[in-house]
């Protein structure tokens, strides 16, 4: 089953796409409320499946780093209080996650960022993160490959 998972800019969570209107789509959030509401044009919304993280050599897809999160958390909930938790702690996490990751282009909002997406997928039950959130049509990465000729 390939999910369609949103960050929206400026509101928290992360929400699935459950259809496209003619000018917005319809997400779902993928908290306990389920909410359902339009996201306009006009919103930064970005695909989890478009997302990569920074490396000392090519950037790694998010859901490489998600399925290597869930190794490393033995596919449960991440235990790190993100809000207590210093820049160091989370630096030496991350390092266990993704050990060559970009010491000066990863910063520990993005560490504390990509652990309560973790926690959110989880909880939402979605942890085969290769397969459920691979691009799917009409996302943007599948929009910019060449057609076969």
């Amino acid at each position: 089953m390939q999910l369609t998972i949103l960050s929206i800019a400026g509101k928290p969570g992360l929400y699935k796409l459950v259809s496209r209107g003619k000018n917005n789509l319809i997400v779902e959030a993928l908290d306990a409320t389920h909410r359902r509401q339009p996201a306009f044009g006009t919103d930064r919304i970005t695909s989890l499946a478009d997302i990569a993280m920074f490396t000392d050599t090519d950037d790694v897809p998010l859901m490489d780093v998600l399925d290597s999160l869930k190794t490393v958390a033995e596919g449960k909930r991440c235990d790190i209080d993100v809000k207590k938790a210093t820049g160091a702690e989370l630096f030496d996490f991350f390092a266990k996650v993704l050990p060559n990751f970009d010491r000066d282009r990863v910063h520990g909002s993005d560490i504390k960022k990509l652990i309560q997406w973790y926690n959110i997928l989880v909880e939402a039950g979605i942890t085969d993160f290769k397969e459920d959130l691979k691009p799917t049509e009409g996302d943007n990465i599948a929009d910019r490959e060449e057609p076969n000729e």
